[in-house]
C-alpha cells in the first residue's frame, strides 16, 4: 500500500513548501491504526508488511531531507561579522554584507523549521515501524 498526497502550503516566504507533500505522508502513515487496517482482512500480515514497508520508505525519504537540511545549516557562522571592527560594519560599503548576513540566518531558520518539523513527524512515525515489524 503507497499513500501519496498531494498539496502545497505558502510557508512565509510565498513560495510552496518543498517539504509538504513528505509532511503529509508522514503524518498520513502516522494516523493507521494497525487494529483497524487488519479488520476483515483475509491477508492481515501482509497487509502489515505492507504498510512497514511503506513506513519504511517514508522514513528514508525523510531521513535524506532531513539530511540535506543540516547540510544547509553547516558553513562559516555568519554572525562572525561580530569580530569586525565596528568602523568596517559602518562602512558604506559593508551594506552588502549585512543583507548578505540577514539572508543566510533566514535561510538557517527556515531550514531549521523544515528540520524540526519532519524530525517531528518521523519521530511519531517510527513506533508504528517498529509495531508493524512486531506483527508481520
Amino acid at each position: 500500500m503507497i499513500v501519496t498526497t498531494t498539496g502545497f502550503a505558502a510557508p512565509h516566504s510565498g513560495a510552496p513548501d518543498p517539504d509538504e507533500v513528505l509532511s503529509t505522508r508522514l503524518r498520513d502513515l502516522a494516523l493507521v491504526d494497525l487494529d483497524a487496517l487488519t479488520v476483515g482482512s483475509t491477508d492481515p500480515q501482509g497487509l502489515v508488511a505492507v504498510f512497514a514497508d511503506d513506513v519504511a520508505d517514508a522514513l528514508r525519504e525523510a531521513r535524506t531531507r532531513i539530511a540535506a537540511l543540516r547540510g544547509t545549516l553547516g558553513g562559516p557562522d555568519p554572525l562572525n561579522i561580530l569580530d569586525l571592527p565596528s568602523r568596517q560594519r559602518a562602512s558604506d560599503t559593508a551594506q552588502a554584507g549585512a543583507v548578505r548576513v540577514r539572508e543566510k540566518l533566514a535561510s538557517h531558520a527556515e531550514a531549521a523549521r523544515s528540520l524540526a518539523r519532519l524530525s517531528e513527524l518521523a519521530a511519531s512515525l517510527t513506533p508504528k515501524l517498529f509495531e508493524a515489524d512486531r506483527r508481520r
